[in-house]
Parts: C-alpha cells; structure tokens; sequence
C-alpha cells in the first residue's frame, strides 16, 4: 500500500529546490566519449558547455555533468581523467550562467569535492556512495544536496542476468538502508534524494515494474528522481530498438509525473517540460494533485 508521504523540498549546498506542481527538470550533460545515447557528441568542452546552456534555456531546473559513462560493460576511468573532462565544463557553465545549479554525476570523492569548490550544488552517486569510502565524509562536510541511486551489481556486471524476487520491495529497502545510513552519518534527511536506478541491474520487466509502481517509494519521505530517458526498455516496448525514443520518455515521464515524481533526469528538456505543461492543463495528474 503506497503511503503519501512526499517530500516538498530538497536542500542542496547554499539552495532549496521547491518540489511543486510538476516534475523539475535535470538535464543530461554527458563529457564522455561512450555514452549509450549521446556517445561523443558533447565531448569538447565548448560542446558541452553550449549544451548545458541551451538545456537551461529550454527550461532545465538542473544541470547534472557526467564524464564516465555508467552504461552496461563500460568502464572505469581513472579521477585524474574524469575531472579533466568534468571540471572545465562546470567551470564554463558557472562563469556563463552564475545562478545555475549544477550536479555532478559522480561515484568519486576527489571529483566530488573538486566540483563542489567550482560551485556544484548536487552529488549524484549511482553506487549510493558506496562506491568510494570517502564519499559521504565530502557530502557530509560540503553541505550539497545527494542523489542515492539503486544499482545490483556495478555497471561492468549489473546487466548479467538481474534477478530480484520483488523488485519495488527490494529497490525500496535497499535505497530505506541507504537513506538511513547517511542520516546516521550525519547528513540531513532534507538533503537526501532517492532513484531506484532504472536500466541498472534490471531487466526491461523490472523497469517496466519501478516505472509503474513509482508511488510505491514516495514512503521513504524524500524526493525521487527518475533517470529513464532514451532507455533501451523504451525500444522493447515500442518493437524497434533502433528508434528515436524521444516520445516513449516523454510517454514514461507522463506516467511519473502522474504518480507524484519530483524530479527526471532527462536528454530532451523542451520536449519532455513542454509535454508536462500540456498535460497538466488539460486535467493531468502531477505532483501537485497527487494523492
């Protein structure tokens, strides 16, 4: 039974993000040469830098910097190399639009706390700060707002056969154990943002499963990000893995906004916020009437 207990705000390093009517928008720069959707394509960093800006322009509420990709069987790269690709892109974004908030998508405390000193609002683990063991102590002592994301297994093995006998349960408590370890390490609950991790370690049946159950994980009182976008799920449910996927996340981001989700990471900001905005209009559900 889905308990309503949403979270209404989310406190970040010198910023409060006001979770309100409608799903905000954080919008995907990937610095890296092998990203699953945009591999390459924003990889200079003037590229990156214009990309982020225009993301803003369309109406971005967040900008989330990436330099490693996190698709299935990549790879590792060294901190040294990641913040060579990470570091100048946020630095451009900051000098161009000062009032930005920029998160950085990263499992890695030196990057972490590197980005944090250029400005950096978020830390967005995808091991849930697991993944480097001092990790929490730069979130703890920098004051960002985390994003804690469910993963089974790392990407280098997490698509090899992911099995869960209940898988919104067991998401559930995993990112419940999370949420209460890093309180527990002294971070705030109001810091705290929780993604079950859609296409890591999950079959397209899982996905399919965290997407429609979204509601359930509005029980662990704190914001939910959903990262869906451009996902190979989308492919298997439209019969065509070479398609544009474009309509089926904004299909998908419909259906999240509809269950009261606060956040989406997303490539296509103006065509997913414009369909929000019809959506709502025309008698929609989303967070601010959910429940």
């Amino acid at each position: 039974m889905t308990t309503d207990n949403r979270a209404t705000i989310w406190k970040l390093r010198t910023r409060t993000l006001r979770l309100g009517s409608q799903p905000l928008m954080m919008g995907i720069v990937n610095v890296t040469p092998d990203s699953f959707s945009d591999a390459g394509q924003f990889f200079d960093r003037q590229a990156a830098v214009e990309h982020a800006l225009r993301l803003g322009e369309q109406g971005a509420d967040v900008l989330d910097v990436g330099g490693e990709s996190t698709r299935p069987y990549s790879h590792s790269v060294p901190a040294e190399q990641e913040a060579a690709r990470v570091l100048p892109v946020i630095a451009g974004i900051v000098l161009k639009w000062p009032n930005a908030i920029v998160s950085v998508d990263t499992s890695k405390a030196d990057v972490a706390r590197a980005a944090i000193e250029l400005g950096v609002e978020i830390v967005n683990d995808v091991t849930g700060l697991t993944g480097d063991p001092a990790m929490i102590a730069v979130v703890k002592e920098t004051g960002v707002g985390v994003c804690v994301m469910h993963m089974q297994g790392t990407p280098q093995t997490m698509q090899d056969k992911p099995a869960y006998e209940d898988v919104v349960a067991e998401v559930k408590e995993y990112l419940r154990q999370r949420r209460d370890a890093l309180v527990a390490a002294g971070i705030a609950h109001e810091r705290i943002c929780l993604d079950p991790g859609i296409g890591f370690g999950k079959t397209h049946e899982h996905n399919i499963t965290l997407m429609a159950q979204a509601g359930e994980f509005h029980e662990l009182g704190c914001p939910l990000l959903y990262g869906h976008s451009r996902k190979a799920f989308i492919g298997k449910l439209i019969g065509d893995k070479e398609a544009d996927r474009t309509a089926g996340t904004i299909g998908g981001a419909l259906a999240l906004a509809d269950q009261g989700v606060q956040i989406l990471r997303v490539h296509d900001v103006l065509a997913v916020r414009q369909a929000l905005a019809v959506f709502g209009a025309c008698g929609g559900k989303t967070a601010g009437t959910f429940g």
